[in-house]
């Protein structure tokens, strides 16, 4: 472990990712796409001893273990990392430009899904590497998110920590006697990886006896859990392994929900019970009301039409409902097959501006899930009942505890700062991208995408898909840039631009 925290993070994620790409190339070289295979082999090999020599070098070095340097190395990471990912991804593919294969690496690097590319254009080999570096970020996430921003109060844990953003390691992370941020993210990975690769065999498993392709089937079961959204055959919805397989999927999604479905090293607001995590209770509650509205307002309308007596369009518009608003809640982005239904069966259409809403609501902390993060709602939700108590009763108090009182008043604060940093943030991409060329609606759906991580809702949300391939450089580069800092967040890219925590 000592020896592995003694590398710089970037190569070392470098060199895990040059030895993952003998995966792809096996694959191309089993279905005989020879072109693919050297590809990918060379580009691992030359990455393989590029970064070993750059290790080696780099071990003798004394390395600064200040926290926000290794922030500043994460964001080194989804910067520069998918360029050397792009090198074997761009000369399998041969007809597109390498700036095309970079905004496809950071689009999977930072599990947003987003892609250039229509799924008949790419090989086998190609497809499962876009789904191995979206896994791989999901990872990379995880592992983060308890070392690096648990410490430093980011990524959702300023809610209910005690200290301000990036001043603070009271978080709950794992491990907090080890002060060492490369130590730290060691002993998070050596904890999280095995529970990580354990759930993506077992869904892998899953959806093979659902009946799913071997490759169609490991593709969703790591795009689900690193709710990258990445799939082969354009989603679930065209998969062989149909109503089934999308429920197997519905319970892997709930992963994204809550920290507490995974790892107990992050303590909830009440304890380590799943049951009274808030998040958990809240991201289940905006999947059953949302679905139910939606069904009765679809069952209301189905009444001018004649067909409220079909019973069995009713009951799949109902579960194309619970699947999709779980599946965008975590920023997967996957479709039901029977989402199509929602609309078809009373012939109202369900406008694009839900599963906008619900890709920024997001999922839980410390999770691959982006968005504002449901303990932010949930902080915000607190404040807001504790302020329509005190208009009726001025003089009550509130709910006893250190951290009750904590997330109704600072916790509350800054999650309404966060949230309207975001809108803001929201409001600049969108302006950039409408005078790039792109119009108002196009520009929104893209700006919300790319900063929720939630790349599906490009094909989903506008009324026709918005094709990313023509979109001139600097539209792709603000892409990228909005990509970024909507797996980073807002208040990290604040914490590495304050010059007093470089000072320490």
């Amino acid at each position: 472990m000592r020896t592995l925290s003694r590398t710089p993070l970037l190569i070392l994620l470098a060199s895990i990712a040059s030895a993952s790409m003998i995966a792809p190339a096996a694959v191309a070289l089993a279905h005989e796409e020879f072109h693919d295979a050297r590809s990918f082999f060379y580009a691992g090999i030359v990455g393989l001893v590029l970064t070993t020599l750059i290790g080696i070098a780099q071990a003798t070095r004394t390395h600064y273990r200040s926290a926000p340097r290794q922030l500043l190395a994460l964001l080194a990471t989804f910067l520069l990392l998918p360029a050397m990912l792009a090198v074997p991804f761009h000369e399998a593919v041969r007809t597109t430009s390498f700036l095309n294969a970079y905004v496809e690496m950071v689009s999977s690097l930072t599990t947003t899904g987003a892609t250039l590319f229509a799924p008949e254009r790419l090989s086998a080999a190609e497809h499962l590497w876009r789904a191995q570096v979206g896994w791989m970020g999901g990872l990379l996430i995880w592992v983060s998110s308890a070392a690096l921003l648990a410490p430093l109060t980011l990524g959702g844990f300023e809610v209910t920590a005690s200290g301000e953003p990036g001043q603070s390691v009271d978080a709950g992370a794992a491990r907090r006697d080890v002060t060492d941020p490369a130590l730290r993210l060691a002993a998070s990975a050596r904890v999280l990886a095995p529970i990580y690769v354990g759930l993506t065999v077992a869904l892998w498993v899953m959806l093979l006896m659902a009946g799913d392709q071997p490759l169609v089937a490991l593709s969703h079961a790591m795009s689900t859990l690193s709710t990258s959204g990445i799939s082969p055959i354009g989603g679930p919805q065209t998969a062989q392994s149909g109503m089934a397989g999308e429920m197997i999927i519905f319970l892997f999604l709930f992963f994204a929900l809550s920290r507490l479905t995974f790892s107990g090293d992050t303590k909830g607001l009440a304890g380590s019970k799943l049951s009274h995590d808030p998040e958990f209770r809240l991201g289940l509650l905006i999947v059953l009301v949302l679905p139910a509205a939606l069904f009765l307002r679809h069952w209301i309308a189905s009444f001018e039409i004649g067909t409220e007596t079909n019973l069995a369009a009713g009951l799949r518009s109902l579960w194309g409902g619970l699947f999709t608003a779980l599946s965008f809640l975590s920023t997967t982005g996957f479709q039901s097959a029977d989402w199509g239904a929602v609309r078809g069966w009373s012939g109202l259409q369900t406008p694009g501006v839900i599963l906008l809403g619900l890709a920024i609501m997001g999922g839980g902390v410390a999770t691959t899930a982006g968005g504002v993060k449901l303990l932010r709602i949930y902080a915000l939700y607190l404040a807001g009942v504790r302020e329509m108590e005190r208009l009726v009763h001025p003089h009550s108090l509130g709910r006893s505890g250190v951290m009750a009182r904590r997330i109704r008043r600072q916790g509350a604060f800054v999650a309404w700062v966060f949230f309207m940093l975001f809108a803001m943030t929201i409001a600049v991409f969108s302006l950039l991208f409408a005078l790039s060329g792109l119009d108002f609606e196009n520009a929104m759906v893209t700006t919300v995408a790319a900063l929720t991580n939630c790349g599906p809702l490009i094909r989903a949300a506008a009324e026709q898909p918005i094709p990313l391939s023509e979109m001139g450089d600097a539209a792709k580069g603000l892409f990228v840039a909005a990509m970024v800092l909507g797996r980073l967040e807002v208040l990290g890219i604040i914490v590495l631009l304050t010059p007093d925590i470089w000072r320490d």
